[in-house]
């Protein structure tokens, strides 16, 4: 599984505060089960932001081109004798 990048971390991390705080104020709530139920979805809310961060490409290295066979230098192939 691929490691998480700094700007998937950063706006996970800040989805999930500054939603939990959103939500509990605009919600006015102060019962465990209203919290946690909170809680619970700033979490997955910041989860879907943080997968959603497009990752950066990775260029592949570029391959070595190889000359065509009729440039390229044969070289001698050698007989050994048996025993």
């Amino acid at each position: 599984m691929p490691r998480p990048t700094v700007a998937q971390l950063a706006y996970g991390s800040a989805t999930v505060v500054l939603s939990t705080i959103a939500m509990l104020l605009l919600s006015q709530t102060s019962s465990g089960p209203g919290i946690g139920v909170i809680a619970m979805s700033a979490v997955i809310l910041g989860l879907f932001v943080a997968l959603s961060v497009p990752k950066p490409k990775q260029t592949p290295a570029p391959r070595p081109v190889a000359p065509p066979e009729e440039t390229r230098e044969r070289e001698p192939v050698h007989e050994t004798a048996g025993p």
